[in-house]
């Protein structure tokens, strides 16, 4: 093999046989797995660098910084299965009243919820989806305000913490995991206000879109009561969490053990506990995080791969020969972001660019809190790009028969949209993400 000597022919070559196998329909661990073994077998002297690959591969995943994500894991499968969840959808369904366009505003609100909790935007599509399109379609809601908030939801889940893909980025980057999570704070409430108008803009402009209906009257101490008994301890839950971090009282790991044991405090509390419900929880997250663990493992062995040979130094030596401005990097990392997604899902994107984006980003003297927000939100706007974004598929899937993929991405557009202001925000204010990190250091 002589053609495997330069180092854009051996990134080709690592880069897509990862691909290659993923189009064959191998896991995403197992097809990184499967390059680094014969990646290894090539470039690091056969059978003989066997051994440490196997020690490194080890050292990746036994790391402390890694024990927040089976924390917030279970957080949100106790959250779930507990039927906490519904009392604060119930709850949230009780305030809205008679707003026009109340059932959007409950799917954007109990939507983030449910995301942020489950770390998995594709998992909370379907639900959402499954649970609240059929009753906006019953109710006359037009497509673009019942499917669209559902797909929104995913840009604001995946920013406000507590995110466990936000700790799978940081970990992965071996970023500040504390700093991440606190540095989506901001631009979350921004995306959400933006959110807000825009459903308020859309029934403004056509109220057909939403038409109103007869709901039952409560009274205000009614609403009251239900938020102080459904919604504020659960939002206390993950206040504290937050709030742990941000006085540096606690560690991320500390935060997150505190949050999963609040949510079953709770639980027992609201005499919604059981032994099948707790097996079903623990298993569910013993699965997922077996899994991200599989993938940090071949993942961290794929980027020292790229490391030996050599091809990291020649990408980044390369990127900066160019003379390009760092924003245009910036919006080039970003276009192959949006592309990735029409084909891959979060982690699995994490995983292939994290290794070449971030040596890159240090290259170009971005601050890596900043940049690691940024992806993640580009991240979570690539799930639902036209034509092949993996979310409008889901969606599709449980919409209402003979609903199009063009009407999907036309739902989704204007909360594309929305995401993209906040991009351009971050980047003309590095401030909105870095304040409340750089609060913290001080």
């Amino acid at each position: 093999m002589e053609w495997l000597t330069e180092w854009y022919s051996i990134a080709g070559f690592l880069i897509g046989m990862v691909i290659a196998f993923m189009l064959l329909g191998i896991p995403v661990a197992f097809s990184f797995l499967t390059a680094n073994i014969i990646g290894a077998m090539i470039f690091m002297g056969g059978l003989d660098a066997m051994p440490q690959i196997v020690v490194n591969a080890v050292e990746s995943v036994t790391i402390f910084a890694l024990i927040p994500v089976p924390l917030f894991i279970i957080m949100g499968e106790l959250f779930f299965h507990t039927g906490l969840a519904v009392r604060v959808f119930d709850t949230l369904d009780l305030c809205f009243g008679r707003l026009p366009g109340r059932l959007s505003y409950i799917t954007v609100a109990g939507g983030t919820i449910f995301a942020t909790l489950s770390g998995s935007t594709m998992a909370n599509t379907a639900m959402m989806g499954s649970m609240m399109v059929p009753e906006m379609t019953n109710r006359g809601y037009k497509q673009h305000m019942s499917m669209g908030p559902i797909l929104g939801t995913g840009g604001l889940a995946m920013i406000i913490p507590p995110s466990a893909l936000a700790v799978l980025l940081a970990s992965l980057a071996e970023i500040d995991i504390g700093k991440l999570l606190i540095a989506g704070i901001f631009p979350g409430l921004v995306l959400a206000v933006l959110y807000s108008i825009l459903i308020y803009a859309q029934v403004k402009i056509d109220p057909d879109a939403a038409p109103a209906y007869t709901v039952e009257d409560h009274s205000l101490g009614q609403i009251l009561l239900s938020v102080v008994v459904n919604v504020l301890p659960m939002g206390l839950v993950v206040f504290c969490v937050i709030g742990l971090i941000i006085l540096g009282i606690a560690t991320p790991t500390e935060a997150a053990g505190f949050g999963a044991f609040g949510v079953l405090v709770l639980a027992v509390i609201y005499r919604v506990i059981s032994w099948d419900i707790i097996v079903k929880s623990f298993s569910g997250s013993l699965r997922v995080t077996g899994m991200v663990l599989l993938i940090i493992l071949a993942s961290s062995t794929f980027s020292q791969l790229l490391a030996f040979t050599g091809a990291s130094a020649g990408l980044i030596e390369w990127a900066t020969a160019i003379e390009l401005a760092p924003i245009v990097m910036l919006l080039i990392m970003f276009g192959v972001l949006l592309v990735l997604g029409m084909f891959m899902d979060q982690v699995s994107m994490m995983l292939l660019t994290v290794p070449i984006f971030f040596p890159l980003a240090i290259t170009l003297q971005f601050d890596l809190i900043w940049f690691g927000l940024v992806m993640l939100l580009a991240l979570e706007i690539s799930l639902t790009t036209p034509p092949f974004g993996l979310l409008l598929f889901v969606m599709m899937g449980v919409a209402p028969r003979g609903t199009t993929l063009w009407q999907v991405a036309l739902a989704a557009a204007p909360y594309i949209g929305c995401a993209l202001i906040v991009l351009v925000l971050l980047i003309l204010f590095p401030g909105l993400a870095t304040y409340l990190p750089n609060l913290m250091t001080n």
